[in-house]
């Protein structure tokens, strides 16, 4: 920052009322590491906090100052104002990013950006290299991702990074339980609010429905009455759109704000506009806080906001409208007082306000936690902390929890010990929820991520087909269920029950979509819909119970369709929307083809395989089920061979071992072994666990406990008889008896020349080998210290045995001539020493062929 952008930017902080807590909080962070900044909306802080930390001593040239805003219409126009004061555009000196546009550059050094996308860069870099100070600002919001971003900077501190500097920046001084959490000073600033009239209406509005046609009567009321600008709040962009018509050709401009808008329409709001027309600012509740709204000095405060609410219908938590708290309500009204005396009209009754809880609930304890629970487990995978541990304003209920932990099991995000998977990795990277991640990520092609962005912005936005009203009395009916109506209107196709704007919105939704999964926006979508509903709703498949409309779920609980649904009929159904009710109503939902599952299915499907033996024929019979959650997909009763079964299997085995069993060499030796080892004398003995008896007919009898433990995966003879019994045998034994075996009975025996293998089911074990083998060896050695005598068998070069003795140094001594002189004639190239007793004779070398 150079010197002259600093003192025009800490000119304009002298204007403002933060400037007299500014050294406190620069102090603080001198000091410390945390603080907290209470500072009613206009006080500046916003603006200045960011821009007089980022001159402090503990900030290194390079690192940044990031704030977190949780909109992106205040982070675009936080970043905008500062680099403003600091003449300079956005993407200076400070910059910012959201998730749909950024303006940085590498001279960046004050960064604003929102709380979801602060949260995916400190998930995939949880040092935070390069970042010395995190600002959370409206901290007093409460929503889940600021808190969980407080708990990640708090966890970081105290583990990873002690020298993080953090401010937690709010506009309502009840800081009781932030103070206690973060165990930092809270710095407050007085503002300056000019005098505020507060008009309550004479009566409630009846419906929601109703608060357009209110909301324009107050406007035109107040235009008439006042002369200066006019902000509204109201929950969202239908009442905007609502309302904005029904102010047509009213003495003002009106203009809408909201966070879909174009920057460029945000900017032309957020600007002055002295020598204009009167304005009239259609706003949602993003205008309550971080952005200045110029020339205001009337607010008209509809008295509802959008709020995450967990819909268990959609199986994700989705904007619902809501009573705003009494602190909302003041930070609402506080706007027309910001600049000179002010009138805050609410279009409620004060019997009405006296109702409305203080705060706004934190959304931790009223939305979906799925996001939650695969952030803080990516989380604490990542920094080898534990969630139970991670310091959080409020705790997320347990049922929640536990619900979403479910969830994100039968997704693939977590495995059974409730640790992250590579796929869950994946989801947590989408940014949105894990069921619309899922399904994200079970596209196979760019046409089918393009659908999938399609029906994740379906599922997000409300349904495009308006329920069919009748003349008759009574509630609409309901749209009809297929989601590929749906589809084709996304598409472009046309439609009499068509709502165009929820259309319009849910175009713009998938293309932001199409844009996160790397695709242009238009991008034409393809494939099969129930593949993709079925991996984000696994727990929704619906089979029917036999009769027209009538399904069961997989999940375990009933649903119904209107018989005269075009689904009706349909055998199997990935349900995505549900009504709930007395019972639960199918409302969104995609044909199955139970013959050709999708990929997404199949890997959550399981068979199952009960064997009996029929008395009649003898033959053996499997019922084979396929099954998905509580849901029975297929029903087979097939004829199988014994093989199938493994307690037949077994039965088989103990009538005839010898042949059904694979009985290799090495297993036939390690029983003669054992049996061996049994019939010693007990002074020679010397394995202190005893020995089984190892004869046939006695492990036919005990295969319960040495053989059924391996057969669980058995499927046919075959594969019985592939079987390694000697391993079997061994792992039976135990670890003190084999190695005794291995030690005093081994298998193999080592000579000066190489090694001779025993065969231990001869009456008296054979050692056989090359006579060239035994070259340098005077006496036959001894197996469990004398007490097993051996014969060694000296072999042909071509194997064939030519002497058999239990006594080598006689047989070197008197039997070795007459085999030399046979032996010298039929192999004279190899070696035939009058005493081999002596060291190993070396083979002759090759003669040279020459080449």
């Amino acid at each position: 920052m150079s010197a002259a952008a600093s003192s025009s930017l800490f000119s304009v902080a002298d204007t403002l009322p933060i400037r007299d807590v500014l050294p406190e909080l620069y102090n603080a962070l001198e000091q410390g590491t945390s603080a907290i900044l209470v500072a009613p909306p206009g006080a500046g802080k916003t603006t200045t906090v960011p821009p007089v930390l980022a001159r402090a001593s503990w900030r290194k040239e390079t690192d940044r100052v990031i704030m977190l805003e949780p909109r992106r219409l205040a982070a675009r126009a936080a970043a905008q104002r500062i680099a403003s004061l600091l003449g300079e555009e956005a993407g200076g000196f400070a910059g910012y990013r959201t998730r749909l546009d950024s303006a940085v550059s590498a001279r960046t050094r004050i960064e604003v950006l929102t709380e979801g996308l602060f949260l995916r860069q400190v998930l995939n870099d949880p040092m935070l290299e390069g970042v010395a100070c995190v600002i959370i600002d409206e901290i007093h919001e409460r929503s889940l991702e600021a808190d969980l971003a407080l708990a990640f900077c708090l966890d970081l501190q105290r583990s990873l990074r002690p020298d993080l500097r953090l401010v937690a920046m709010s506009a309502t001084a009840e800081t009781d339980r932030l103070t206690a959490l973060m165990q930092a000073p809270v710095i407050t600033s007085e503002g300056r609010i000019f005098p505020l009239t507060v008009q309550h209406a004479k009566r409630d509005i009846a419906h929601i429905r109703d608060l357009p046609a209110a909301t324009a009567a107050a406007v035109r009321q107040a235009l008439t009455d006042t002369e200066s600008n006019i902000l509204v709040f109201l929950p969202g962009k239908g009442e905007i759109r609502r309302t904005a018509a029904l102010l047509e050709n009213c003495a003002a401009a009106v203009l809408p704000l909201h966070g879909e808008l174009p920057p460029a329409e945000q900017n032309r709001v957020l600007r002055p506009d002295p020598g204009g027309p009167r304005r009239v600012i259609l706003a949602t509740s993003i205008a309550e806080t971080s952005l200045t709204v110029p020339g205001v000095r009337v607010v008209i405060d509809g008295g509802f906001r959008r709020a995450p609410r967990f819909d268990a219908g959609a199986g994700l938590s989705r904007l619902a409208t809501v009573r705003i708290s009494k602190a909302a309500a003041r930070q609402r009204a506080g706007r027309a007082g910001r600049e000179a005396p002010g009138i805050a009209i609410r279009l409620w009754t004060a019997a009405t306000e006296r109702g409305l809880p203080q705060h706004d609930r934190p959304e931790i304890l009223e939305s979906d936690l799925s996001d939650f629970v695969l952030s803080t487990t990516l989380w604490a995978d990542t920094t080898g902390d534990t969630t139970s541990s991670l310091p959080l304003p409020d705790a997320p209920p347990g049922s929640a929890v536990a619900t979403a932990t479910q969830l994100l099991m039968l997704l693939g995000a977590l495995n059974d010990d409730k640790t992250i998977t590579s796929l869950g990795r994946k989801m947590a990277g989408l940014g949105t929820h894990p069921r619309l991640a899922a399904m994200m990520l079970a596209a196979r092609t760019r046409e089918e991520m393009a659908l999938a962005a399609d029906i994740a912005a379906l599922l997000e936005e409300r349904d495009p087909l308006r329920p069919v009203t009748s003349g008759r009395s009574g509630p609409p009916t309901p749209a009809l269920s297929d989601i590929s109506l749906r589809l084709d209107l996304i598409a472009g196709h046309d439609h009499p029950q068509a709502d165009r704007a929820a259309l319009a919105a849910i175009r713009q939704t998938a293309n932001r979509f199409r844009t996160r999964l790397g695709l242009r926006p238009g991008h034409a979508a393809q494939g099969d819909p129930a593949a993709l509903l079925a991996a984000g709703f696994p727990d929704r498949v619906a089979l029917s119970r036999g009769e027209a409309g009538s399904f069961r779920l997989s999940g375990g609980n009933n649903a119904k369709l209107r018989r005269d649904d075009t689904l009706a009929e349909k055998k199997l159904l990935a349900v995505a929307g549900l009504h709930l009710r007395t019972s639960a109503e199918i409302r969104l939902a995609a044909p199955l083809d139970p013959d050709a599952l999708p990929p997404a299915l199949l890997a959550r499907t399981k068979e199952q395989v009960e064997t009996t033996l029929d008395p009649v024929s003898g033959a053996i019979l499997a019922r084979r089920r396929t099954r998905i959650g509580c849901l029975i997909l297929k029903d087979i009763t097939e004829k199988v061979d014994t093989a199938n079964a493994a307690a037949l299997l077994l039965q088989q085995a103990k009538a005839a071992p010898d042949t059904t069993l694979g009985w290799t060499d090495a297993a036939r030796q390690l029983q003669a072994r054992v049996e061996l080892a049994r019939n010693l004398p007990a002074a020679g003995n010397t394995s202190e666990e005893g020995w089984p008896d190892f004869s046939t007919e006695a492990l036919a009898a005990g295969m319960e406990e040495w053989l059924a433990p391996w057969m669980d995966n058995i499927t046919s003879v075959t594969a019985l008889k592939e079987l390694d019994l000697s391993q079997l045998l061994r792992t039976y034994l135990g670890y003190a008896r084999t190695r005794w075996l291995d030690t005093h009975l081994p298998v193999q025996l080592t000579f000066p020349g190489g090694s001779a293998a025993v065969d231990y089911t001869q009456p008296v074990p054979v050692a056989s080998a090359r006579a060239q083998v035994f070259y340098g060896t005077t006496a036959t050695p001894q197996l469990a210290s004398g007490l097993v005598p051996l014969r060694l068998a000296l072999l042909s070069p071509a194997g064939r045995p030519q002497a058999i003795t239990a006594d080598l140094e006689n047989f070197w001594k008197n039997g070795w001539l007459d085999m030399r002189r046979d032996m010298r004639g039929r192999y004279p190239k190899h070696e035939w020493p009058e005493n081999p007793a002596l060291a190993p004779a070396q083979p002759k070398a090759k003669r040279s062929s020459g080449r």
